[in-house]
């Protein structure tokens, strides 16, 4: 579709929802005064209907569009819902008639009148399957009219609702009214006089007539539209989400002031370290702070992607777009902000304490804090899709990241740590490992440090430095540690991508194996009054 015709959609969409007059407002409000609150309970509603419609499908489920809703505000969104079948036929909403399917909370006589087909079950039995207009004869005609002046809708939920039958009997303890048939009873007789009834057998009959359609006609049914290409979805997605974390001020807004008054912090306790043998720990304790508790720091954004995650969970089922997609999306629209935390905080830490002069050498400090940092969102991307729960994700994400730290060469240096486990493999999985090797690197190789013993000074190199004091692999440049460190970005993308693949399939081949297991054989008959074929 053009730009002109999905505007159009959109704009057609609004209308049939009656939300032409909350265009321009925010859903959610801004939350920067009481002035914007943003859209009322009615209009959000209509809001998440109007996204369900706008692929503008043949059949439409909604599942209680009405709760938390006064009366007024129910009728209003049910009115709106009932007109787009009336729209459709008069030519005022595109892809023709439809068919809405809504379950229904506490419907008043207004909203239940318009519904064109009702439904009633009880404990997975049909009561009650016909014209809406026609249930009220018929529970009188099965010996339950509904008294004048009463919501029919709620004389039939009393009738039919079981769930407080032995409430009731403790009230009269134990002993029913005369006169007055129980729940149990009630439903046994509007069940039986259903089979009974003509509505019954045409069901069956349209049921049997649907079933038997030729094999030509079933493959026109399930033919499927097209959607919109790989490059369209992720210019969407990376849009909205861009926008959603510029809105949203905890996503990167509150964890910049954050970095820049912990980066402000480290240049002032670092503030001019020179380059005497005290200097060296220094040097040091500042990196190691700056690739591990600064990037620490990331896992904060954790509960606005844990919202997006059930954004994504929810569209993905209505299949609006592919998974790839949205980690795409994901990952370019972080990108600005990613780059703007890296470069500020790093200059704010990295020139006042005086560290290695020259400009490559600060823009390589910059590249491995912003990896670092891309590392730690992507660990937490991984922990969103396998434990969806806010604080134990926290708690999750945030022990992953203590192992590494403790193994990345600085609390414990490599050659010390015990081969089992924390050598092998926690030590070469650990991305601050080439963090700590690839910074100290940077600063330390080809700078001369004044070595202060027994009163006489002499020179020592920083390349002996990382050799033996800190045993730094020197048999590769920094650059490949860094190069190693976007290697493991990408793996840690690739492995949130396979975990939302595997996820979905699961569930999904999960959710055929109950049905298939649970599923009831079924009879359906072209005469219902003839001999019942085998199920």
């Amino acid at each position: 579709m053009s730009s002109a015709e999905k505007k159009e959609r959109a704009e057609m969409t609004i209308r049939e929802m009656g939300l032409t007059d909350a265009v321009n407002t925010r859903i959610g409000g801004s939350g920067l005064g009481t002035g914007s609150k943003g859209l009322s309970g009615g209009q959000k509603r209509r809001v998440s209907i109007c996204i369900e419609i706008l692929t503008r499908p043949k059949l439409l489920f909604l599942d209680e569009p009405t709760s938390g809703l006064d009366s007024a505000a129910s009728y209003y969104v049910m009115s709106s819902i009932a007109s787009l079948d009336i729209q459709s036929r008069r030519g005022g909403g595109a892809g023709g008639r439809r068919t809405v399917v809504a379950s229904i909370h506490q419907p008043s006589s207004e909203v239940f009148q318009l519904f064109n087909t009702l439904c009633l079950l009880s404990a997975g039995k049909i009561v009650y399957f016909g014209p809406a207009s026609a249930a009220n004869e018929f529970f009188t005609m099965s010996g339950f009219p509904c008294p004048s002046l009463q919501n029919p809708s709620d004389h039939f939920l009393k009738t039919i609702n079981k769930d407080f039958d032995k409430v009731q009997k403790d009230l009269e303890q134990g002993l029913p009214i005369r006169g007055r048939p129980t729940v149990e009873e009630a439903i046994e007789t509007l069940v039986k006089s259903y089979k009974a009834s003509e509505n019954c057998q045409l069901v069956q009959q349209q049921v049997s007539q649907i079933c038997n359609k030729k094999n030509k006609s079933v493959g026109l049914m399930e033919k499927k539209r097209s959607h919109a290409g790989f490059i369209s979805q992720c210019g969407v997605l990376t849009r909205r989400s861009f926008k959603n974390m510029y809105r949203d001020l905890g996503y990167y807004w509150f964890r910049l002031v954050i970095y820049i008054g912990l980066a402000i912090g480290l240049g002032t306790i670092f503030c001019n370290i020179g380059h005497s043998d005290g200097s060296v720990e220094a040097r040091a304790s500042l990196i190691m702070y700056v690739a591990s508790f600064l990037t620490f720091m990331t896992i904060g954004g954790f509960p606005s992607f844990v919202e997006d995650m059930k954004v994504f969970g929810r569209e993905r089922l209505n299949g609006h777009y592919s998974v790839t997609s949205f980690v795409m999306g994901n990952t370019i629209s972080a990108q600005p902000y990613l780059v703007l935390i890296a470069l500020i905080p790093g200059a704010l830490a990295y020139f006042p304490p005086g560290l290695r002069g020259g400009f490559e050498h600060f823009i390589y400090f910059v590249l491995v804090l912003y990896a670092c940092m891309m590392l730690v969102e992507s660990l937490m991307m991984i922990v969103a899709a396998l434990v969806p729960n806010f604080l134990l994700g926290i708690i999750t994400g945030a022990g992953i990241q203590g192992f590494m730290m403790l193994a990345g060469g600085f609390f414990r240096l490599p050659n010390d740590l015990p081969d089992p486990f924390w050598r092998y493999p926690v030590f070469y999985i650990s991305f601050h490992r080439y963090a700590f090797q690839g910074l100290y690197k940077n600063e330390f190789k080809g700078l001369m440090f004044v070595d202060e013993i027994l009163g006489k000074s002499h020179k020592i190199s920083g390349d002996e430095i990382l050799r033996n004091k800190y045993q730094v692999n020197m048999s590769y440049s920094k650059w490949v540690d860094f190069v190693l460190l976007l290697s493991m970005v990408f793996a840690y993308r690739v492995m949130f991508l396979l975990i939302l693949k595997i996820s979905e399939n699961y569930k999904t081949i999960s959710a055929a194996f109950a049905f298939g297991r649970r599923k009831p054989s079924t009879q359906v008959m072209e005469n219902p009054t003839a001999t019942p074929p085998h199920a």
